[in-house]
């Protein structure tokens, strides 16, 4: 039991260690990041404000870091909720009901929907900007919203359909026993029962849009433009500006911090539902 706690103990350091390498770069004077002390230069330093006093005292900098937040914000909540709803229909059709497209069953329609994220999404970069110019998309929080939203049903609908694969169907029977509708039972009986699966979908949904590059890299330029381009932006020719893209990792980084620990309890038991029965 020492050997598993010693384990853990070792795993929660390789695991934490960069954020605590980013946090501290971020107060970290130039020479410090550049050159680094000769002992334990992650420990032996001298705290400075470099990389957080512009984020925080110049108007110029501190309004686009708000500007590129907002609209990280706005698009991996909206997006993440899309997908959320739309997957947890796709999921409980596809826990509850036989299908068959062909030679297709349940199983490979679920398959064939987690396979998706084996794509990458520079093989459908140049697609989707085409057909977002034509829209009147590009450098647009919808189209981003739009995307994103169909980017992370996979990952949603194979949360839910476990969820509610575990959810007994003799609780749905009775309540339509009662004069519930299919409707009624899905929303009064399933989804409350449901709740951890949808917080966890959910909060992974907004974290993968959050963190998304590419395609916010491809799709906008100066309107919807995201918080990992600003981030990205830190590297010029001058060189990298290591302090100020810490700062910015850090601010970004620490909304989602705060609502992984606030809500770890339900993100738990909505991942290991259906994993035991």
């Amino acid at each position: 039991m020492i050997l598993v706690y010693i384990g853990l103990l070792f795993w929660a350091f390789i695991c934490l260690f960069p954020l605590y390498w980013t946090v501290t770069t971020s107060v970290k004077p130039r020479e410090a990041v550049i050159q680094g002390p000769k002992f334990a230069p992650y420990l032996d330093f001298q705290p400075d404000n470099k990389g957080w006093y512009p984020l925080l005292f110049e108007d110029g900098q501190r309004s686009q870091f708000l500007k590129h937040f907002r609209n990280t914000a706005v698009v991996s909540v909206v997006a993440a909720l899309g997908a959320t709803v739309l997957g947890s229909l796709a999921a409980y059709g596809l826990a509850r009901f036989p299908y068959r497209f062909g030679p297709y069953d349940n199983n490979q329609i679920s398959s064939f929907f987690l396979s998706q994220l084996i794509l990458p999404p520079a093989a459908i970069a140049m697609p989707i900007l085409l057909m977002f110019i034509d829209l009147g998309l590009k450098d647009t929080r919808e189209g981003l919203i739009l995307i994103y939203t169909v980017m992370n049903l996979p990952i949603v609908i194979w949360i839910m359909r476990d969820q509610f694969r575990s959810i007994p169907l003799e609780l749905e029977q009775a309540a339509q026993v009662d004069g519930a509708s299919l409707w009624g039972s899905f929303t009064r009986i399933v989804l409350p029962i449901a709740g951890p699966g949808l917080v966890a979908a959910y909060i992974l949904a907004v974290v993968l849009c959050w963190n998304e590059y590419f395609i916010a890299l491809v799709l906008a330029s100066t309107d919807a433009v995201t918080l990992p381009f600003l981030i990205a932006g830190q590297v010029s020719s001058q060189g990298i500006r290591w302090w100020t893209m810490a700062a910015l990792t850090t601010a970004a980084i620490a909304p989602l911090a705060v609502i992984g620990i606030v809500l770890e309890r339900h993100i738990v038991r909505g991942l290991t539902a259906g994993a035991v029965k």
